[in-house]
Formats: structure tokens, C-alpha cells, sequence
């Protein structure tokens, strides 16, 4: 598939904002204002048209309601993640669970599985946050972008890639809270991918994985691109 209008901004950790080829302005986790590691000039949201939220974790979660409010996208999530926002204003949500597929503006979105916990950090303790996911968006030409949230890997990304094909992959690599290196590695044959973006390393010394690591993991799959982004890098689909 051909995706030569879009593109892939990286905002630091796993947050990615998204140009479609039909000009829509699709946010993934909402990381943005608070986070440390997306550049000043890029923490402007009110142009947004889609916010999709994998999980609610703070490095995934933190700005959603202000995102939201400056915005006034539409924003997809787990129905218990909606529900949370429903209670502070926030309007334009459309829940959904692992399996299930949505199409807005033109965009299709099928929540994916994932093996990571969920919940919302509030002044009154965590709450239940309902089941992380990941999602396969099929932009408005048919490209396909598999976000694999926060997941350990799992024997069904086969299933993901026999079902959806994505073109381009975005992977969680910096160990001890998802995948390492050896692990995407392997996710990268089951989702039969081309295209990689690391992402979800570096961000605190805790997260040891490595594109370079990535790299030597993968050496034998030939024609595999990684795409190694800093905060604030486009990637040309």
C-alpha cells in the first residue's frame, strides 16, 4: 500500500501524532504537555481530530483531559477510560474492547490484544482502568499502523498479522515493563512486518533496550526497516 501523503511524528516515549492522506490529525496516547521528552513546539494540540488512549498509565495518559479540552477531538478508549473522562466533561468518546472494530472520519480502528495492566492514577488512589490494548489503524488508503501499546509479546501478533497485514509496526522494545529487544525481535517475524518503530526505551534508565539491540535481534529478516525516531522526528509513510 501506498501512504506517500502521511506521516509519523514521534512526541517521546509511545506517543505518536499521525497525518492521515485525508488530513486528519490522529494522536496516539496523549503524553504530551507534561512529558519531558516531546519538543516545546510540538505540544500544540488544538488541531487534533482523533485521540486514541492504549492504556492509562501516566507515561500514556497524563494530559488527556487537557488534551481533550484543547482540542475538542474525538477520543478512543477503553469504555472504563471513557466512563473516568465522562465524569470531567469530556464528551466526544468512543468506547470499545479488545476485538472490536470502529470507523471514524474516514479511519478504522480494531482494538488489539495486549498483556500489560491498566488503571488511572486520581487524587483518591488507582482505579480500574479496564483491559490495555493495542490498535491496528487503517488510514483512508488502507495502509495499516499496528501500535502495540504496552504488551509483553504473545503468540496471537500471528493472528494480528493474518488478519490485518499492517505495513508499518510500532513496538515497544525497553524491557522489564514490555518487550525487550529478543522479544520484539520475535513479535516482528509473527506480525511479518517490514517497517519498525521502537518505541517505549530510553526514556528512564530503567528502560534498557535499544534500537541497536533491535537491530542485531533482527539481522537475519532481510528487507526490514527499523526506523529509529528522536522526539520530535517525522517518518514519511
Amino acid at each position: 500500500m501506498s501512504a506517500s501523503e502521511s506521516t509519523i511524528t514521534f512526541l517521546g516515549q509511545s506517543t505518536v501524532r499521525i497525518v492521515t492522506p485525508g488530513g486528519k490529525q490522529v494522536l496516539i496516547d496523549s503524553w504530551v504537555m507534561s512529558n519531558p521528552y516531546c519538543p516545546e513546539l510540538l505540544k500544540e494540540v488544538a488541531d487534533l481530530d482523533l485521540v486514541l488512549i492504549t492504556r492509562a498509565h501516566r507515561d500514556h495518559f497524563d494530559d488527556a483531559v487537557e488534551v481533550f479540552r484543547r482540542s475538542g477531538a474525538t477520543g478512543v478508549a477503553s469504555n472504563e477510560v471513557c466512563v473516568w473522562l465522562e465524569t470531567l466533561g469530556i464528551e466526544k468518546l468512543e468506547p470499545m474492547c479488545e476485538g472490536g472494530s470502529q470507523r471514524l472520519m474516514g479511519l478504522t480502528i480494531t482494538a488489539t490484544h495486549a498483556d500489560h495492566s491498566n488503571s488511572i492514577a486520581t487524587d483518591a488512589g488507582k482505579i480500574y482502568g479496564g483491559k490495555a490494548f493495542g490498535c491496528v489503524l487503517t488510514l483512508e488508503n488502507g495502509f495499516r499502523i499496528y501500535h502495540a501499546g504496552d504488551t509483553a509479546l504473545f503468540g496471537d501478533m500471528k493472528l494480528i498479522n493474518e488478519l490485518y497485514h499492517p505495513d508499518l509496526a510500532i513496538l515497544p522494545i525497553g524491557d522489564r515493563f514490555t518487550m525487550g529487544p529478543r522479544e520484539a525481535a520475535y513479535a516482528i517475524r509473527l506480525l511479518g512486518v517490514a517497517n519498525v518503530i521502537p518505541v517505549h526505551y530510553g526514556t528512564f534508565p530503567i528502560f534498557t533496550g535499544t534500537p541497536d539491540a533491535l537491530r542485531r535481534e533482527t539481522d537475519d529478516i532481510a528487507g526490514l526497516e527499523i526506523i529509529e525516531l528522536q522526539p520530535g522526528e517525522t517518518y514519511r509513510l
